[in-house]
């Protein structure tokens, strides 16, 4: 029994990995919509981005959860 809760406890970490890439990546998308970015602002979107893809591949290699 208790593996089953580990593993819908390591399916909801993955769900909230997702929307969090899924957020970075929109909130990106229609910021760059309303204005033009600077160099500095799409570095940092990149660097947001890549950080939230980084913590859903480890979570996904640490916990084998992958959809």
């Amino acid at each position: 029994m208790y593996d089953s809760r580990s593993t819908v406890a390591s399916c909801i970490e993955h769900e909230r990995l997702t929307f969090e890439l899924l957020e970075v990546r929109t909130r990106g998308q229609y910021l760059s919509r309303l204005r033009s970015l600077t160099s500095r602002e799409r570095d940092e979107w990149d660097r947001r981005e890549r950080a939230a893809l980084a913590r859903l591949v480890d979570h996904e290699l640490e916990h084998g959860c992958a959809r």
